[in-house]
């Protein structure tokens, strides 16, 4: 039997339970919301061209058995420039004689240019985000121990920018849209479209270009870069 004494406690432990657990929830949507009002660091890098390797091809370019060696950490955690380097060799053996690896190694290979780049091979690079080599042109790597030939995997990278999921709330994007980035600089302000936007879990807010347009945007004189959302004006700016 229970009794009223006991009944009363367990409603008055009931409710105090549906009471803080409203507050802790009320704490987190405040704190979420307070986060995604903060508009994020935006940092814009120059991606030159370089190399991503499978574990194999690494030991044939560099021998049996031999890992990548970290040089530099990059912006995002993680991922690094390598001590190796190899030669890239295009049709009529036109050829990049030192061309940075990037770690980790990958599942395929895959060859990342600028426009320039791809004009000095010699090959017809097409404009594709990274791992998508299906159907590329590709090209023959050299290293210090051997020789790979790559069926396919030479691109040129899309401009685009990786971002975590509370980044893209607060932009109110998705993987896949599309924005707009605008670099003030001294005589040549550019507005760059079509920034793919690539979420994930743990990215940190960053765009990637490439030399030619890091170059025409005189990006390291830039004296104010902006990103703006799909329809909306600028909510980010450095």
């Amino acid at each position: 039997m229970i009794t009223t004494a006991a009944w009363d406690r367990q409603k008055i432990e009931q409710l105090v339970r549906q009471v803080v657990l409203r507050q802790l929830l009320a704490g987190s949507e405040a704190q979420l919301s307070e986060r995604c009002a903060r508009p994020p660091e935006l940092v814009v890098s120059i991606s030159a061209r370089h190399v991503h390797l499978t574990d194999e091809h690494v030991e044939i370019l560099f021998g049996p058995g031999h890992q990548l060696t970290p040089m530099k950490p990059l912006y995002q955690e993680g991922f690094y420039a390598a001590e190796e380097t190899v030669m890239i060799v295009g049709p009529r053996r036109r050829m990049l004689p030192t061309v940075r690896v990037l770690g980790p190694t990958r599942k395929a290979s895959q060859v990342e240019l600028a426009f320039t780049d791809a004009i000095s091979l010699g090959i017809d690079a097409p404009v594709r985000l990274s791992g998508d080599i299906a159907g590329t042109p590709g090209c023959v790597l050299v290293g210090p121990k051997g020789v790979v030939e790559l069926r396919e995997g030479v691109i040129r990278a899309a401009r685009h920018v990786h971002m975590n999921f509370e980044t893209a709330a607060y932009f109110g994007v998705k993987k896949g849209d599309r924005m707009k980035l605008r670099i003030e600089s001294p005589g040549c302000t550019t507005v760059f479209e079509d920034v793919i936007v690539r979420p994930d879990a743990t990215s940190k807010l960053e765009v990637h270009l490439d030399t030619d347009e890091g170059n025409a945007c005189f990006l390291e004189g830039a004296t104010r870069v902006e990103l703006l959302p799909p329809g909306e004006a600028c909510r980010c700016k450095r």
